[in-house]
């Protein structure tokens, strides 16, 4: 049905929008593509995987997510980006950041394989379906959207309402006038780091448990998706990446419904063709919650 399809869409853009998150934060902030942030994803999904696999509840899960990928999003900005200060420092940190996710792509591969893998997870709750205006909805997409939606609020109250906020935007705007009004810019662009990090591990989670699998192929399919989101959406725009990301998973959604499933991988592709004819900046690029610094 439509209906379920469209709520299959949000679901799905809905995690996009995490995933795009993340690199809209860093570019945000530092002007530079994190290519480690697609891996730190995937990791997500493996550390509910094992989490799973040892009897721990979910929400263990959630908390181990946090913490690792927390930690991921130090190493990259330590080992990646704090060396490359300068404005013309772009390819090198954005090599060294892919060389970084590709350390952890092959130490997944090492401890996994190269499989998916199913979760060891309860059956009846990725089943589990309710009636909602007629349309048979799984209760684990419900609890998704619902999860998700709490996030992406969370973020937006933290950058607009909150004191780290205040200062991510403003070592967005120019780290050295953020400097000179005492802000510590090093430990902006760490919490920075460790926000988008958790964002995309937790995004991760949620697909493994979505699909009940976890594959180590996965970061980079929505890694290079997100990418073409934060085009689409304004590159350095919060409120573009959201927007981006929900749009091309009700498309996606849409193609499946009128039986274009089979063009499913370039429909990101054709969209952010379309978009940036008619917005070359993309569609949110003058409203972000961050402006590109002039």
């Amino acid at each position: 049905m439509l209906g379920e399809q469209l709520i299959n869409g949000i679901v799905i853009g809905g995690m996009y929008a995490l995933v795009a998150l993340g690199f809209t934060l860093v570019f945000g902030v530092l002007e530079k593509l994190n290519f480690a942030h697609s891996e730190v994803f995937m990791v997500g999904g493996f550390i509910g995987l094992s989490s799973l696999a040892l009897g721990l509840p979910l929400w263990c899960a959630a908390v181990l997510v946090v913490i690792i990928c927390g930690v991921l999003g130090l190493a990259v900005e330590l080992v990646s980006f704090r060396k490359f200060k300068s404005s013309d420092a772009h390819i090198t940190a954005a090599i060294s950041s892919l060389a970084f996710g590709i350390v952890i792509t092959e130490t997944i591969h090492t401890i996994y394989g190269g499989e998916p893998l199913s979760l060891p997870f309860i059956s009846e709750l990725r089943t589990a379906t309710i009636a909602i205006a007629g349309i048979q909805v799984h209760l684990v997409k419900l609890g998704i959207l619902g999860i998700t939606a709490i996030l992406l609020a969370t973020l937006f109250w933290v950058i607009k309402y909150t004191s780290l906020g205040r200062n991510i935007s403003a070592v967005a705007d120019s780290p050295i006038n953020a400097a000179l009004l005492g802000i510590n810019v090093k430990a902006v662009n760490q919490q920075t780091f460790v926000i988008s990090s958790i964002l995309a591990g937790i995004a991760g989670l949620l697909l493994a448990v979505r699909t009940g699998i976890a594959s180590p192929d996965v970061g980079l399919t929505f890694g290079l998706k997100a990418l073409a989101i934060m085009t689409i959406g304004g590159m350095g725009s919060l409120l573009g990446a959201v927007v981006g990301g929900v749009l091309l998973g009700v498309v996606e959604a849409l193609a499946v419904q009128f039986g274009l499933g089979g063009y499913g991988e370039i429909v990101v592709w054709v969209l952010m063709i379309a978009v940036l004819l008619i917005r070359p900046d993309g569609l949110l690029a003058s409203r972000g919650v961050m402006e590109k610094r002039a």
